[in-house]
């Protein structure tokens, strides 16, 4: 007699069943509605007819092998669990159960524990974990906010951010939606905090004096790539455009197999946190300013026509020699599968190289037409479908194939980005002229009016290194999830851009953003 809820219906197969009563009564006490059938045929015939959660079956049976039966079910529902139960330990059985399909595999004698156990794992597995997993949360949910109360430098920051995407990611990963608010409203309000932190912080950090700089965009190649190379490593960068901390964490799970991660650091790009100003610097080693100074030819303000990214390789090879370095430097960016596939059937060519750059654009791509193609939108429609679309990419690109040949060749990663991207959802109103910059996390101009306590804004570029466009340039930022939005058509442009990924203002998202070195497995 079955005491409690149903938890699930099971089916027993074994030619000795009735010998098996006692556990049957022991599950049908836990909870379970358990169907017998003593022998394969009669198996088969219950699973045509009913939909059951678990099937346990015995390899051993007169008639129709456990194996043959397995296939029949698989046939029949191949979603459905099985835990072939056996006397036999020989390897090849196993295998051919293992080859099968099935979920678990017991050796007899089991006693009732073990059955429960194996039911648990492959039944209320996931149910288990989210539940653990949302209790775990619930207990830290009091120690993160009283972290992101207290983080004043950097360091601590990083801490902060590193814990909520890592239960972003926990959370997102069972189908329990009962947290997700909560953990969104924490993330807003670390966010908001987090703005406060760099408003307070980031113009000080230009200062000479300043001890409490962080690693930022400029200081990449200087201090995470050229060391390797002291140490006679062939080293490869590889920049993934838009890549955050959250897509990096699920990255690492992809390539666990073939690399070790040396290092697992966050650094902070440099604002504005878009690809102009943040890999310019990067591959540069100098702030906008001082490129721009140096060399004027090559860089382009917001206001003025053309490319803005098309000078890398260059800024890259003059940052390589200002450095004294000889080393031979191979540059590549990867706009699609095409140029992925050319560039590992061409691997052979660029082995001889010390020193490789490679750029890949599809994830800032991704987040581009996330915000211009409505099929897009629909895929990517949250976090978590915004990360597994950008997941699902890099298992079936090039580049993972790429990274497998690196491996195989011992040659060190440094994988890293320019900037990360936030959804952005409430719109703040700003306005300016012609020439004011269109970005909708940032604006450069003259004569702006913005609301001052919603934005980050820097009406000195010269102390933080930025170029200006005309004397009285001033850059405002947007903070949080806000976006900047002209009273022009305002319902439309609103409508338009809301709840898309953007980049190029402050936030933990689009700052705080992953340097990784990754050395081969041998």
């Amino acid at each position: 007699m079955i005491n409690s809820p149903i938890k699930a219906h099971l089916l027993w197969t074994d030619d000795e069943i009735d010998l098996l009563r006692p556990y049957i009564l022991f599950l049908e006490q836990k909870g379970y509605l358990v169907d017998t059938a003593n022998n394969g045929d009669d198996a088969i015939a219950n699973v045509k007819t009913k939909n059951y959660d678990l099937i346990l079956l015995d390899e051993n049976m007169p008639g129709l092998s456990g194996i043959q039966v397995l296939d029949e079910i698989k046939k029949i529902n191949p979603m459905v669990p099985v835990i072939m139960v056996t006397k036999s330990e020989e390897e090849n059985i196993m295998d051919q159960a293992i080859g099968s399909k099935i979920a678990d595999y017991l050796i007899k004698p089991v006693n009732p524990n073990q059955i429960l156990l194996a039911i648990k794992k492959n039944i209320d597995n996931k149910r288990l974990i989210a539940e653990k997993t949302t209790h775990s949360y619930q207990i830290e949910f009091n120690k993160l906010t009283s972290e992101i109360s207290m983080a004043n430098s950097f360091e601590s920051w990083k801490q902060v951010y590193k814990s909520l995407v890592y239960w972003e990611i926990e959370l997102g990963k069972n189908n329990e939606n009962t947290m997700d608010e909560v953990l969104k409203m924490q993330k807003t309000e670390a966010n908001n905090a987090f703005s406060k932190y760099i408003k307070s912080n980031y113009i000080k950090w230009f200062d000479q004096k300043s001890t409490d700089k962080p690693l930022m965009s400029p200081s990449i190649f200087k201090q995470k790539v050229y060391p390797l190379l002291d140490q006679g490593k062939q080293v490869f960068v590889i920049l993934i455009d838009n890549l955050r901390l959250d897509h990096w964490r699920l990255i690492e799970e992809k390539i666990h197999d073939i690399y070790n991660v040396v290092e697992d650091e966050v650094y902070c790009s440099i604002l504005p946190t878009c690809t102009q100003y943040s890999r310019n610097a990067m591959f540069a080693g100098l702030m906008p300013s001082e490129i721009d100074k140096l060399f004027p030819d090559i860089w382009l303000n917001d206001d003025e026509e053309g490319g803005k990214n098309m000078y890398e390789e260059e800024l890259l090879k003059k940052q390589h020699t200002r450095s004294g370095r000889s080393e031979t430097l191979f540059y590549s960016k990867i706009l699609n599968n095409r140029d992925g596939k050319h560039l590992v059937e061409s691997f052979s060519d660029i082995l001889k190289f010390k020193l490789g750059v490679l750029v890949f654009n599809f994830v800032d791509t991704l987040s581009h037409s996330r915000t211009e193609m409505d099929m897009i939108r629909e895929l990517a429609e949250d976090e978590s479908a915004y990360r597994s679309l950008s997941i699902s990419w890099f298992e079936h690109s090039p580049l993972l194939d790429l990274i497998r040949l690196l491996s195989e060749n011992d040659i060190t990663i440094v994988l890293t980005t320019d900037h990360g991207a936030i959804r952005v959802d409430k719109p703040v109103k700003i306005i300016g002229d012609r020439q004011t910059t269109t970005n909708l996390r940032y604006k450069q101009g003259k004569n702006l009016n913005y609301p001052a306590r919603e934005v980050f804004e820097i009406t000195d570029p010269a102390k933080v290194y930025l170029p200006k466009s005309t004397l009285s340039s001033t850059y405002v930022f947007a903070c949080n999830n806000d976006f900047l939005a002209y009273p022009n058509n305002y319902n439309y442009y609103v409508k338009y851009y809301r709840n898309t990924f953007q980049h190029g203002g402050v936030s933990l998202e689009e700052m705080l953003i992953p340097i990784v070195t990754l050395s081969p497995k041998k």
